[in-house]
């Protein structure tokens, strides 16, 4: 760190904790400090970034599209937007499509949307069922709907109208039902929760459950959409439909871009109940379109599929030889339970070695390297950390 970044980084507000290290370039799987090391990156942005740092493609787009047009007003049509939202209907079977800039206000108008549609279908239904361990965003009404412990404490009063249920409990989600429910919320695998997935059997369920008692399913697939698990969209990879999607994340590849998918019948929203300043502006929807068509082609996705089954047996060996815990997720979302709440020490440890993975839990590790990874970066990342796990072992030894 040079002299002037100390100064810097107090201007920042200490939203989060930070490493020290400022990082200034990134090309593909790769990110570059201000000292210059270098460091695979299994973060990606938290899964942004689907084609890693800085690809061509993306600078290509933005290049292209700014030279023409960047954002003439939410009150107008654009090309760009027009076209991203009719290649994501057309791939998901989804009506209509709503642009935002971040996953939280994705989910936000998902929560508006189907608080609406209850008003309009359901004589003022608004109450959502979602889950504990559940993540949503940081919105008041998305962290309401979140099930992080803590968090029903930090802003009070919490917004209303959000019951709990238990993922994969079925009989949970049945007695959170009343004559005021008019949704069921859920991520398909739960991110921050530590890669939690729900089971087919239980998104099955809930399918059939909100088609005989009348309630909308909402998918949050922010992280697990676009290509992430190794289909394009996490509900095509189970077979199971929801009413209305949330994507974000991946979609833009690295640029600011959310989006609420929804049927036709669902799609209710009127003049003036929803909108922003930077709604589907046609600089990130040209970039999302470029990304979108790389990330939707089969052949893609079955390389996501087989670098997500090289990292998991990787992950799997390194378990079973250091005596750690089971591996999760599909695809290129995956975590590794530790045992203990040594998390934080290996992700420390993994970025002096070069390293950057997340510990989503204290006792365990989440995993999400570009969509795009090739089969030498996923053995050099498994070496680095393969290397870590054994020095903390070690050192838990000695200790003893």
């Amino acid at each position: 760190m040079n002299p002037s970044q100390p100064r810097l980084i107090n201007h920042l507000m200490p939203v989060t904790e930070r490493p020290a290290e400022v990082f200034v370039r990134g090309e593909g799987a790769w990110l570059w400090d201000a000292a210059g090391t270098r460091y695979l990156d299994w973060l990606q942005g938290w899964a942004v970034n689907a084609l890693g740092h800085c690809p061509p493609l993306i600078t290509q787009a933005l290049q292209a599209q700014s030279t023409k047009l960047l954002t003439p007003s939410p009150a107008v049509y654009n090309l760009p937007s027009l076209e991203l939202a009719a290649r994501l209907c057309e791939l998901s079977g989804f009506a209509q499509v709503f642009f935002g800039s971040t996953g939280a206000e994705a989910n936000e108008g998902a929560i508006k949307l189907a608080r609406k549609w209850g008003r309009v279908q359901r004589a003022g239904a608004h109450e959502i069922i979602t889950f504990d361990n559940g993540f949503h965003g940081r919105n008041l009404a998305t962290m309401a709907a979140s099930g992080k412990a803590g968090w029903d404490r930090l802003f009070p009063p919490q917004m209303p109208g959000f019951a709990k249920a238990r993922l994969n409990d079925l009989d949970s989600v049945l007695s959170a039902i009343n004559e005021h429910t008019v949704a069921i919320m859920l991520e398909p695998v739960q991110g921050e929760a530590g890669v939690r997935p729900a089971t087919p059997a239980f998104l099955q369920a809930l399918r059939q459950l909100c088609d005989e008692r009348g309630l909308l399913l909402i998918f949050d697939e922010v992280q697990t959409g676009c290509g992430r698990l190794g289909h394009l969209f996490a509900f095509q990879k189970y077979g199971v439909t929801p009413d209305i999607m949330t994507l974000g994340k991946g979609l833009g590849g690295g640029v600011p871009i959310s989006a609420v998918l929804a049927q036709a019948h669902c799609s209710v929203f009127e003049y003036g109940d929803q909108g922003g300043t930077y709604a589907g502006n046609p600089l990130m929807c040209a970039v999302s379109l470029a990304v979108l068509n790389v990330l939707s082609q089969p052949t893609f996705l079955a390389q996501v599929r087989a670098m997500g089954q090289l990292l998991r047996d990787g992950l799997e060996d390194l378990s079973a030889r250091e005596g750690l815990g089971e591996v999760r997720g599909d695809g290129l979302l995956l975590a590794l339970e530790l045992g203990t709440d040594m998390a934080p020490a290996i992700v420390h440890e993994c970025r002096a070695q070069g390293l950057l993975v997340n510990a989503a839990r204290p006792h365990c590790l989440r995993f999400m390297p570009r969509l795009n990874s090739t089969a030498d970066e996923i053995h050099e990342g498994l070496d680095r950390l393969g290397a870590v796990l054994r020095q903390t072992q070690k050192r838990a030894v000695f200790a003893a």
